[in-house]
């Protein structure tokens, strides 16, 4: 799949930051080289000569990005909904998890995952596998194969995890990270690592220690999870007591931003000095409503995020959350910010449909470089909506269709996708190309 120049004609919907939403019915989207050089209401003399993809009477959308998605726990979505998260993950994701020792095992589940992944909305996607090396391997292999973008990171645990799923000791989990790495290094053009200690109670400090240094070495981005759950927090305030908080504890290592590229998924119950912490070192923060609501951790204060400054994204967290959908992340995400703004804080007004929608395109995108927009010099992805299954007997404005979108779409309504400017859905043919414009 070649990155094009193409123009492509819909009706199309933007972020131009995360108030401000652009619409423009019948507009003309230019893709060089597989970037964005502009939106015009007709197409520009000087590129008249170039094919063009008619999407006309259909939504065109930058493609949504999912900064936290469990890939290995996509065959539980949707079951053990009624446990909160430490007795959650022993009895739902560590089992599955165990699985994936077995490669035809993971090659079956991981097959699920990445094809749903494909037909959805999804075009970026920051992916946890599992601790086994070779089955993270073919993750990649998959995803690549997808057309897809995404960081995937072999899991590191070492401590407070059943037999079934704990690596022998710290030493032998930097080992194989650093033999994943090597083995998949310059592999892939569109799945890269990142490193993924599971989070503070399942890696010990010398297994935290060791992580930093391969971090340093290898120059990787970072994920891991952060003040999701009451009990998580008290137990990493008992296992790291010189911490003056949970990103702290993170920080100590070098592995909490500050020119290490991470993503910290959850940040409900995020005090005061954490959130300072992560604006100052540029933290990328994965909202995750639909976990957050599942196993009653609680309503993470996005509002208060977008205030100050701190770099925001939506995540599935595909099976804590019960659908990869990010349309439906966007309407969670509206939901729980009415529910914290009227039962814990009003001072803390809802999110918007705009802001929503940013969430889950350039404001989560960011963290992939200039994606999630169709702004000048962003890449291209693109995702088309059909949305005439919608139907209504009302005249709907192009925003309006979007909010639609955002509460009543699903994967069929998707028409077709593109990444970086390659057409990855539904496959390689154009849809519809002509020299006459």
């Amino acid at each position: 799949m070649k990155t094009e120049s193409f123009l492509l004609r819909g009706d199309l919907c933007y972020s131009r930051d995360s108030t401000h939403l652009e619409t423009v019915a019948g507009g003309v989207l230019l893709c060089l080289e597989g970037r964005c050089a502009g939106v015009f209401p007709q197409v520009p003399e000087q590129y008249r000569g170039l094919p063009w993809y008619d999407f006309s009477g259909k939504l065109v959308v930058p493609g949504l990005a999912d900064l936290h998605v469990h890939a290995s726990q996509y065959a539980y979505r949707g079951l053990g909904m009624d446990m909160e998260l430490l007795d959650w993950l022993n009895t739902n994701a560590f089992p599955e998890e165990a699985k994936f020792a077995d490669l035809d095992y993971a090659k079956r589940a991981y097959g699920l995952f990445v094809e749903d992944l494909r037909r959805g909305a999804t075009t970026r996607a920051a992916v946890f596998a599992t601790l086994h090396g070779p089955a993270t391997r073919v993750l990649m292999e998959l995803l690549e194969a997808s057309g897809l973008c995404a960081f995937v990171g072999k899991v590191n645990m070492d401590r407070n995890s059943p037999d079934i799923l704990r690596e022998e000791n710290a030493a032998a989990s930097a080992r194989a990270t650093v033999e994943w790495l090597e083995q998949t290094a310059g592999k892939y053009r569109h799945v890269k690592p990142i490193l993924t200690p599971r989070f503070i109670p399942s890696c010990s400090d010398e297994l935290m220690e060791r992580l930093a240094v391969i971090q340093q070495t290898y120059g990787l981005p970072v994920q891991s999870h952060l003040s999701e759950n009451q009990g998580e927090v008290e137990w990493v305030r008992e296992l790291c007591p010189s911490a003056s908080c949970y990103g702290d504890a993170y920080a100590s290592f070098g592995l909490f931003g500050g020119g290490v590229p991470t993503i910290m998924a959850h940040c409900v119950l995020s005090g005061e000095e954490e959130i300072a912490m992560m604006r100052e070192r540029g933290v990328w923060v994965a909202h995750c409503p639909a976990s957050n609501t599942n196993i009653a951790s609680g309503i993470a204060p996005v509002r208060r995020f977008l205030d100050e400054g701190l770099r925001v994204g939506l995540g599935s967290d595909v099976a804590g959350g019960h659908s990869t959908s990010l349309f439906r992340a966007m309407a969670d995400a509206i939901q729980v910010s009415k529910l914290r703004w009227r039962l814990q804080d009003q001072s803390l007004k809802p999110l918007t449909v705009e802001e929503a929608f940013w969430l889950g395109t350039a404001g989560g995108g960011a963290f992939f470089g200039p994606v999630g927009s169709f702004l000048p010099g962003c890449e291209l992805d693109a995702v088309v909506v059909d949305d005439r299954r919608l139907a209504t007997t009302r005249a709907l404005t192009v925003r309006e269709r979007l909010e639609r979108v955002i509460y009543l779409s699903e994967d069929r309504d998707v028409a077709a996708k593109f990444v970086q400017g390659r057409q990855v859905l539904p496959g390689e043919k154009p849809v519809y190309i002509s020299s006459q414009v």
